[in-house]
């Protein structure tokens, strides 16, 4: 594993606070720490208890790698093009709150937002030159949605009100989801308001580590109709959340398949 693989997993849409800067190196938040990740101290970051945990290292993706390119041929490049994506362990108040931000939204403006976000609501990260932590659901609980809006969310902001209020009154309990089957913990996501499908499985995927869970958008719909006529998500097996964020991936960064299909 090296730092461009690694990069893979922190540009491919599961994750908005990292950004890479000249040079190659990353800089990162998660979990009120932040992280400076260089290739020279790659090796360091990975092994330490929270970052490696963070990164899913304890999980051999090379197995799965090969279980998912045996499946289908477009699958099999997808998996070559994009090697050292990881499925990363986010907290998971961080990945339903950020995924909510998500809708009708780009990658871009999606980071703009959560960094306004923490800003205004997280606190100071010790030697993280200026980085704020992304804010818990009691401190968004008590926020003003004329204040939430202020900071660009739109439509978006009494979702997230109403998301915070829950979590932190117990009402929505984000650890028990973590053990239920997939269908009822998508249940009970999509009863919060603002809250669909998409958005609840990629707060089971992205914050729960569920990797059965295919969480489909505008990209992920296209591909499964152009380049997997007939298939479901079902289709991919227990480690369906790697095929997607694979194929998001090589999607997003190979337009012509769709162009192609189309002819």
């Amino acid at each position: 594993m090296d730092l461009e693989q690694l990069g893979q997993s922190l540009d491919c849409g599961q994750c908005f606070r990292w950004r890479r800067l000249p040079g190659g190196a990353w800089d990162g938040a998660a979990g009120g720490k932040h992280l400076l990740l260089t290739e020279s101290g790659l090796r360091k970051d990975l092994e330490d208890g929270y970052w490696g945990r963070y990164f899913d290292m304890a999980t051999d993706y090379a197995p799965i790698r090969a279980e998912l390119a045996a499946k289908d041929p477009v699958l099999a490049a997808a998996v070559r093009y994009a090697p050292g994506i990881r499925i990363l362990r986010q907290e998971p108040w961080e990945a339903l709150c950020s995924f909510i931000l998500s809708q009708c939204n780009n990658i871009a403006r999606i980071r703009g937002m959560v960094e306004r976000l923490c800003t205004a609501y997280g606190s100071a990260i010790p030697g993280a030159g200026g980085r704020r932590s992304f804010p818990g659901p009691e401190a968004l609980a008590s926020a003003r949605e004329t204040d939430l809006r202020a900071l660009g969310l739109g439509f978006r902001a009494p979702y997230v009100l109403e998301a915070s209020r829950r979590v932190a009154s117990g009402s929505l309990d984000l650890g028990a989801l973590e053990r239920l089957p997939a269908d009822e913990a998508r249940a009970r996501l999509t009863s919060l308001p603002g809250v669909g499908p998409k958005v609840a499985d990629c707060a089971l995927l992205y914050g729960m580590h569920r990797l059965e869970v295919f969480p489909r958008d505008v990209w992920m719909n296209r591909a499964l109709k152009t380049l997997f006529p007939g298939r479901n998500p079902e289709w991919f097996g227990p480690h369906a959340g790697v095929a997607q964020q694979v194929l998001f991936h090589y999607s997003r960064h190979h337009p012509e398949l769709f162009r192609a299909k189309a002819m």
